[in-house]
């Protein structure tokens, strides 16, 4: 599903997600294997509104696994989330988190062939993609290492998202979270979380081809 997106700004941390931006920097346009932002409760017993930001591989990274899994595990199904053996300790513990995101990135292959599309809020406002986190002790180096994977519902008729991904292909989109979701879904219990499992509006989104000029992230910055 989405393998490529833009992680909010600093600002957009501050401003739309009230959280403070993670000390480290990270890329500007992010793949699996990439260290971005995510956001998630501080601690267990954190009250209503209590949000951190930390950075984490995109791309789920269990503690039995190496970094290099990441490639295969940066979108988990809905459906599925709960039973595969990549995800299902992280869901079952509800380490529930927030991606934030300027834009997402989609194959698009209406003129015959694969074109990159650019989706965002129609508002220009971030995304708030639901994911789930997990934490593995010694990752590469030897240090810890938080990682994050997105969550993806079927998006077949979905005005919009029907659009992309090869025409035989099933249509898949992200589970978009709305402001005044935020903290509902942090703070989820598991057995309620598929409530958030719905379909963003396609009015909310804008969607077009993307810059082919516009810079790509260099394979260095890759964990792995």
């Amino acid at each position: 599903m989405c393998a490529n997106y833009i992680p909010s700004t600093h600002d957009q941390l501050r401003q739309h997600f009230q959280v403070a931006p993670p000390d480290s920097d990270y890329v500007a346009e992010s793949y699996p294997g990439y260290m971005s932002p995510l956001i998630r409760l501080p601690r267990t017993d954190a009250a209503v509104g209590d949000r951190a930001c930390a950075l984490g591989m995109f791309g789920m990274v269990p503690h039995w696994a190496e970094s290099k899994l990441a490639r295969q595990t940066y979108n988990a199904r809905t459906e599925t989330v709960a039973s595969k053996p990549s995800f299902r300790h992280a869901f079952k513990h509800g380490q529930f988190c927030i991606i934030p995101a300027a834009a997402v990135f989609e194959p698009s292959y209406e003129t015959g062939k694969s074109e990159r599309w650019e989706i965002m809020n129609v508002d220009g406002t971030p995304l708030g993609i639901a994911g789930i986190w997990e934490h593995k002790q010694a990752g590469p180096d030897g240090l810890e290492l938080l990682s994050f994977s997105m969550l993806t519902i079927n998006a077949d008729g979905h005005p919009l998202m029907q659009r992309f991904h090869k025409p035989d292909d099933e249509k898949r989109m992200l589970v978009i979270l709305r402001p005044d979701q935020y903290d509902k879904w942090l703070h989820c219990p598991v057995e309620e979380a598929e409530q958030f499992f719905e379909r963003y509006p396609a009015e909310r989104l804008v969607a077009h081809p993307a810059d082919p000029k516009a810079s790509k992230p260099v394979p260095q910055q890759s964990l792995f």
